[in-house]
């Protein structure tokens, strides 16, 4: 399976000739899209799932649980006019304006989503503002027309023999997983060589705690699960502390545990608290029970999970790099169709880029981001929103002063060591900069050319086109791993920043 990733693409980052004014309209969060997927194939009935990201890590987890019984069409069917899209009830607590980090849990926590679902959009309004860019960029649509595709899963009986390829995406190997324990029969798993280094070892173990058989050497890929068509559940221990995929992985299949699930953490704080709120979140919307009231503590109880439609945000992550290239070059960049209330941690990233010099506001046109002319070093724990790691380190580089980046010791173990290959990357291109087990110092120094490695790795591709955009002659040692989760990067990128 190890040959599956596509051929290297170097590409030399486009440096920016102006302030770069643009409106995107991106594709739909690879988080929001795996989680609808899960539930959707774990489900009673059919379920759509609206805007998706179409990339490699959600077709891999779509044909994951294909391969595992479930009827998925990718194919990027269209919703049709903005009525035919769903609408659903407002949120709990719903604010206006930008949320810190999307409506807070209710006090209530084993409320069910009939009654509180903020997983929903502004139809005729998201549709009507179609994104556009200055100059050659244009408002991008991952596969084809994002703003109306719309996939379809009919949920079937799990079961083996099959093989899931989990490709480098840390949401395939730990949330097929818990769906193959489920399935009759043998479910093998494996992925491109990087993956048998991603830490796997704690959901494994909490599965085989909950009478799971497995098939593993060290706890990670390759692994058979032996699925008898049930779990168990009750009780289980997981020190999540490497990733809160490992909570989340469990969660989404727990409602289908005989006994549900009660599943404790502990050890070290769980990183991205962020994505495990949107899993709990998922589950209510779907019909689940879930409490999670005591600290470190989730509560799932066993029942039926009902299919839906779902509505998918633009993913915050995948847009940093264009926000961030608002700031680097004095521009403004606004990404179209951010809805009002979110359940991803855009709160956290408006606050770090206003520490940073920017702007940022937010009206029916989308969240705009405008660069002020300047752009100050930040002293920041990032371990809700490690995903930005790389972004908000490439901006730091680029600074009028020192950042000290921490909290994110866990990102040594993503698609590569993000931490190492910052420090190695970065420094040369001219920045100074201090490795911690848990983070970065960097410095800002006279950048220069270089050849910088992106270990097939996306979001050290986007740190690189950050820094291209001042430092000429910056040569990425393959673009194409953007395809994991914006496969027009290169090109949208390209038309970005010449349009300036």
């Amino acid at each position: 399976m190890g040959a599956v990733t596509a051929a290297a693409r170097p590409w030399t980052a486009p440096v920016a000739t102006g302030p770069v004014v643009s409106a995107l309209s991106l594709p739909g969060s690879k988080s929001m899209t795996a989680r609808a997927l899960v539930l959707s194939a774990l489900a009673t009935g059919p379920s759509r799932i609206v805007r998706p990201l179409h990339a490699r890590d959600t077709t891999l987890m779509a044909a994951a649980l294909r391969s595992l019984g479930a009827s998925i069409n990718t194919a990027g069917t269209t919703a049709g006019s903005a009525t035919d899209l769903p609408k659903a009830p407002a949120a709990p607590d719903a604010s206006t304006g930008i949320s810190a980090n999307g409506p807070a849990t209710t006090s209530a926590a084993t409320t069910s989503a009939a009654t509180n679902d903020p997983i929903r959009t502004d139809a005729a309004n998201r549709s009507a503002r179609t994104g556009t860019a200055s100059g050659a960029a244009s408002g991008a649509a991952s596969g084809a027309n994002a703003e109306s595709a719309v996939w379809t899963i009919e949920p079937g009986p799990l079961r083996g023999p099959a093989t899931v390829d989990v490709g480098l995406a840390g949401t395939v190997m730990r949330f097929a997983p818990p769906v193959a324990a489920l399935a009759d029969g043998t479910v093998t798993f494996d992925g491109d060589p990087h993956a048998r280094n991603r830490p796997l070892r704690p959901i494994v173990e909490a599965l085989r705690s909950l009478g799971v058989v497995i098939d593993s050497d060290g706890g990670g890929l390759p692994l058979v699960v032996r699925g008898t068509g049930a779990v168990a559940g009750g009780e289980a221990v997981i020190d999540a502390s490497g990733s809160s995929q490992f909570v989340s992985g469990l969660l989404l299949s727990a409602p289908r545990f005989s006994k549900g699930l009660v599943l404790r953490h502990e050890g070290p704080p769980v990183p991205s608290a962020p994505h495990l709120r949107m899993t709990t979140h998922m589950l209510r919307a779907a019909g689940a029970v879930v409490d999670e009231n005591v600290p470190d503590v989730w509560v799932v109880e066993h029942g039926q999970l009902a299919g839906r439609d779902w509505v998918i945000e633009p993913d915050l992550s995948g847009a940093a790099p264009f926000f961030a290239a608002a700031m680097v070059t004095g521009g403004a960049v606004t990404l179209a169709g951010w809805p009002r209330e979110s359940w991803q941690p855009v709160g956290i990233l408006v606050d770090l880029l206003t520490r940073m010099g920017a702007e940022v506001s937010q009206d029916d046109d989308g969240l705009t981001v405008r660069g002020t002319g300047v752009l100050h070093g930040i002293r920041a724990d990032l371990s809700e929103v490690s995903e930005l790691t790389p972004v908000i380190a490439a901006l730091a580089a680029l600074a009028d002063s020192s950042s000290s980046l921490r909290g994110v010791a866990h990102i040594r173990g993503h698609e590569t060591d993000r931490i190492a290959a910052l420090a190695r990357e970065l420094g040369k291109v001219g920045a100074g900069v201090t490795e911690f087990h848990d983070g970065l110092d960097i410095a800002p120094g006279p950048l220069r050319s270089a050849v910088f490695e992106t270990y097939a790795d996306h979001r050290m591709a986007h740190a690189a086109a950050v820094i291209g955009l001042v430092a000429e002659g910056v040569e990425l040692s393959d673009v194409a791993c953007t395809s994991k989760t914006l496969p027009e990067f290169p090109e949208l990128w390209a038309g970005l920043v010449t349009g300036s």
